[in-house]
């Protein structure tokens, strides 16, 4: 691959952050393997935050909310995503305390009713194992399974 320009890198970086969110861990990754030098990233990092094509703070809201809703992950898990992408617990933690654990309880307890459909397990103490080990693999916390757990059985099944 032959180096890009400066100019060239920017323009296509301002292209990617105005089509969907990205975190300045991603912009200098991509930089580095286009092999800029050190003063172009650092220009093109400072241009990208100052007109706000890159915020980290945004994206972090993005990223959990998305990683909550619609991969269905926990807390755990979405916070050991975001420390791959170098985003800092100070920005992260104030927007996990905005979660209300009912969010949580609404995602965890259907996938748990799914995946308890399709486990194979002795007894209830094997079942509820194999249930645990399956939220927690998910990310959620011991106290919000424990609590669907508990009310699993209240909840009917939708087969009729």
């Amino acid at each position: 691959m032959k180096p890009i320009s400066e100019q060239q890198a920017l323009f296509k970086l301002t292209k990617l952050c105005s089509q969907s969110e990205h975190c300045s861990q991603e912009m200098l990754e991509k930089m580095k393997k286009w092999e800029l030098e050190e003063d172009a990233i650092a220009r093109n990092m400072e241009y990208l935050i100052r007109e706000k094509y890159v915020d980290d703070s945004r994206f972090a809201r993005f990223f959990i909310n998305d990683k909550i809703k619609y991969n269905k992950w926990g807390r755990k898990k979405v916070e050991q995503a975001l420390y791959l992408k170098h985003i800092s617990k100070d920005i992260s933690d104030p927007i996990f305390e905005e979660i209300d654990n009912k969010l949580y309880l609404d995602v965890l307890r259907p996938i748990l009713q799914s995946k308890r459909k399709s486990i194979k397990a002795k007894n209830d103490y094997e079942l509820n194992i194999k249930l645990i080990k399956f939220a927690m693999g998910r990310g959620f916390s011991m106290d919000l399974i424990k609590k669907c757990l508990d009310h699993i059985d209240d909840i009917p099944d939708n087969d009729f």
